[in-house]
């Protein structure tokens, strides 16, 4: 079923979808503080932020997928094509991230959160773009399908809080999904995004290329470094204790 491009929620109503998901962000933060906090958790702060960004991933990571088959073309021109559903999902994740970089700040040192901060910002700089000039919407939806890895990236940092070991079935399983998604999901994403940026830069304002092609520099070496501290923690086997990623 593909969905007219006309379909347009404008940049007002974009604006407010991301309000409104920063604070739907918010108090679900609350609610996890409250209720969802596991007595053997020793940071609840850390819980109760992996846990939002568990949720945030499984909604975000599901919608963009569903966005694509939905309106396939989303995938073909990234630049103009978008509809009402990939439109409020940008805004849905940008209100995420703003709530997620204030939660960082608020309650970790600038020393502590500056590389996730980091990430958030060229995503907040992107998707921004993205929501102010209605266009780029079929780049950013392809950029979440990053979430689907995401999912079981907190997943994993989920089941560590509470002590699942790293022989038991849950955890390995988990471990083999996340590998696995981690190389179709994250790295070939990324990499078909370098590419189509290299082969379209014509197409693409400079400003925006420049912004486009530093921020993916600076994700992409991001990513291959959690891709290595990964495979050390949960594939190599090491006498002495590993330090919890």
């Amino acid at each position: 079923m593909a969905l007219d491009s006309s379909c347009s929620l404008g940049v007002g109503w974009g604006v407010g979808i991301i309000a409104g998901s920063s604070v739907c962000f918010q108090c679900l933060s609350v609610a996890v503080s409250t209720k969802c906090t596991p007595r053997i958790v020793r940071n609840a702060w850390k819980w109760k932020n992996t846990f939002v960004s568990f949720v945030h991933s499984l909604l975000s990571g599901l919608w963009a997928m569903l966005a694509i088959y939905m309106d396939p073309k989303l995938a073909e021109d990234v630049i103009v094509r978008h509809s009402t559903l990939s439109q409020t999902l940008i805004s849905v994740s940008v209100g995420y991230f703003i709530y997620d970089t204030v939660d960082m700040l608020r309650f970790q040192s600038f020393r502590q959160a500056l590389e996730l901060v980091l990430h958030h910002i060229v995503i907040l700089i992107c998707f921004g773009v993205s929501v102010l000039t209605q266009q780029y919407v079929g780049y950013a939806v392809i950029a979440l399908l990053v979430e689907i890895n995401s999912i079981f990236l907190h997943l994993r940092q989920l089941l560590k809080f509470v002590n699942f070991a790293k022989d038991n079935p849950v955890y390995r399983l988990n471990s083999l999904i996340n590998m696995g998604t981690y190389i179709v999901f994250r790295i070939a994403t990324l990499a078909w995004m370098t590419r189509w940026i290299v082969i379209n830069r014509d197409q693409i304002p400079l400003v925006l290329y420049t912004t486009g092609s530093v921020g993916l520099a600076i994700i992409t070496v991001m990513n291959i470094i959690l891709f290595y501290r990964l495979l050390q923690s949960d594939f190599h086997q090491s006498k002495e204790p590993t330090k919890q990623d």
